[in-house]
């Protein structure tokens, strides 16, 4: 898959990435696979893994300053 940012190719790689849940929440997750392009660093995240991305933030305390979480596949 071509990088529509720089053209670059995108690889599979395992990564920790935040989400802002709130105005004063982040949520950290841990050991996320992505897609990342090997020139420019853009990612893409798969629908598969963003729906359990959501359903992990969705059990998290909602007034949490922050908070590490790993995904497990």
């Amino acid at each position: 898959m071509k990088c529509l940012n720089c053209g670059g190719e995108f690889e599979s790689v395992i990564t920790d990435l935040p989400f802002k849940t709130g105005a004063h929440s982040i949520i950290i997750i841990k050991d996320l696979p992505v897609m990342q392009c090997g020139n420019c660093n853009e990612f893409l995240i798969e629908d598969m893994v963003m729906g359990k991305v959501d359903r992990i933030i969705d059990m998290t305390e909602k007034n949490v300053e922050v908070e590490v979480l790993r995904y497990a596949a």
